[in-house]
């Protein structure tokens, strides 16, 4: 069988790339900073930053560092609720939201701004027991489980 030619393959990209560059654009996000605040802060283009948070290029380890430094997170931050099933799956990095939701690698409700601008202001409440009656509203809005 004859391989197609380099522009018809598809990118495939591993799914710790992709489930490192959803937490680094989760925490990105959370931070209210811009792709092109954050590409600054590390020395590349943004395009690049956009590369890394849909797991189309790898992030090498020294570039990692500075991501976290910028993000103000452990390097093991990238690697939190990473599926023990993910070291061996590839998927197709142009289908990232699919392929999360298929490898169960980040709910897609948890990238969204209204879930993100939700958690800043509940975190922006300096009583907790505020805090803790605000979730409790919530929690009875919600329908039962």
């Amino acid at each position: 069988m004859v391989s197609p030619p380099d522009e018809v393959r598809r990118h495939v990209s591993h799914p710790i790339d992709i489930h490192v560059g959803a937490r680094m654009r989760l925490r990105r996000r959370f931070l209210g900073m811009s792709q092109t605040k954050l590409a600054d802060a590390i020395g590349i283009t943004f395009q690049q930053v956009q590369k890394f948070e849909r797991g189309l290029s790898r992030i090498a380890a020294s570039r990692l560092h500075d991501v976290s430094r910028a993000l103000d997170v452990p390097v093991s931050f990238f690697f939190d609720a990473l599926p023990a099933e993910a070291g061996g799956l590839a998927v197709d990095s142009r289908g990232t939201e699919e392929a999360e939701a298929r490898n169960n690698l980040q709910p897609s409700e948890m990238h969204g701004r209204e879930t993100l601008d939700l958690v800043r202001a509940y975190y922006a409440l300096a009583d907790p027991e505020v805090r803790k009656r605000i979730l409790e509203l919530v929690r009875s809005l919600a329908p039962a489980a």
